[in-house]
């Protein structure tokens, strides 16, 4: 499929269609399996001034908060505890955490427990990835948000897509399992930026993408403009499936909060196969504000959207435990 076939698709095609053609390619490369990658949110503090986030750095309207290893450590066994196979270490471009700060918190995390690390810290000098894949880092999340030069520029100030690609491209060689993403309704986004953000996934090779649609966050540069819309988000998640069958794609946090009652179920219901539930500590988990009415996707509310969507957890030995505990 090729630039004017996506976007016809994104014009022409009926969303039922779209979803029911992904929905088929993802039953047929990942089964009725959703994954679950847990994540803790450890540090809302960011050197990067991006004009979309709440956590830039100007914003003097959020409360910043950082975990210390010990606490991040001990969320990351909660979340294996809880029977969840993958933790995901998500902040800010924050720089107080040292490589080796963050190496040592993935060789403890490594000792106490059976789980798969996930990394989403930004960007980092090359030697800092090296480090952390040393440690027993697994997989890496670096969203490149828009395919469009130009519009990621104005988004990032200081900081190129060329520089974010390259950066996805080292981790790829390293042996990390990799992550992109894309936001979905951006200010000056085009129809052709969409189509070039699902070649641009495949063109990765990346093995997981998250397509959430924009929301605002009130003092940033973007806090006034409109929402992303839930349908065209939908048609991403099932356009990237069937161009990138072997992907795994999360029903997004962002989807919860753009749509509560059924946004996840419905990114499910068009290709997507994981859900990440929230396990950073009660005190701080409404601090990490992205965006603005941030949904608080929990381990009991992603087993109950699973439950709705009539699929299962992948690892079915703890789906038992999953189920009865958080019932």
């Amino acid at each position: 499929m090729d630039r004017t076939e996506i976007m016809q698709h994104l014009i022409h095609t009926s969303l039922g269609e779209l979803t029911r053609r992904a929905d088929f390619v993802r039953a047929g490369y990942h089964g009725d399996e959703v994954h679950l990658r847990g994540i803790v949110e450890f540090s809302n503090h960011c050197v990067r001034n991006c004009t979309y986030c709440g956590l830039r750095r100007d914003n003097q309207g959020i409360r910043r908060y950082r975990l210390s290893p010990e606490a991040i450590v001990a969320a990351a066994v909660e979340v294996a505890a809880a029977g969840v196979a993958t933790v995901v270490l998500q902040s800010g471009d924050d720089f107080a955490y040292t490589a080796g700060d963050l190496a040592g918190i993935i060789r403890n995390i490594k000792a106490r427990a059976d789980v798969i690390i996930t990394l989403s810290v930004g960007e980092r000098p090359l030697s800092h990835y090296e480090r952390w894949r040393d440690a027993g880092a697994d997989r890496y999340l670096l969203k490149h948000e828009t395919a469009n030069a130009e519009l990621y520029a104005r988004l990032h100030p200081g900081q190129c897509l060329e520089g974010r690609l390259s950066i996805l491209q080292f981790l790829k060689a390293m042996g990390y399992e990799t992550g992109c993403g894309m936001i979905v309704g951006l200010p000056g986004q085009r129809l052709e930026d969409l189509a070039d953000d699902v070649l641009l996934t495949r063109r990765l090779d990346a093995d997981m993408c998250g397509i959430g649609p924009f929301i605002p966050q009130s003092g940033t540069p973007l806090g006034r403009f409109p929402k992303g819309r839930l349908g065209t988000t939908l048609r991403m998640i099932a356009l990237t499936r069937l161009i990138c069958p072997r992907i795994h794609l999360p029903a997004t946090t962002a989807l919860a909060t753009l749509a509560p009652e059924d946004g996840q179920l419905l990114g499910l219901m068009a290709g997507a196969n994981v859900l990440m539930p929230n396990f950073t500590p009660d005190e701080w988990r409404g601090a990490y504000t992205i965006y603005d009415q941030k949904a608080q996707v929990d381990l009991a509310r992603a087993l109950s959207v699973i439950a709705r969507a009539s699929r299962r957890v992948s690892g079915m030995k703890k789906e038992s435990e999953l189920y009865a505990t958080h019932a």
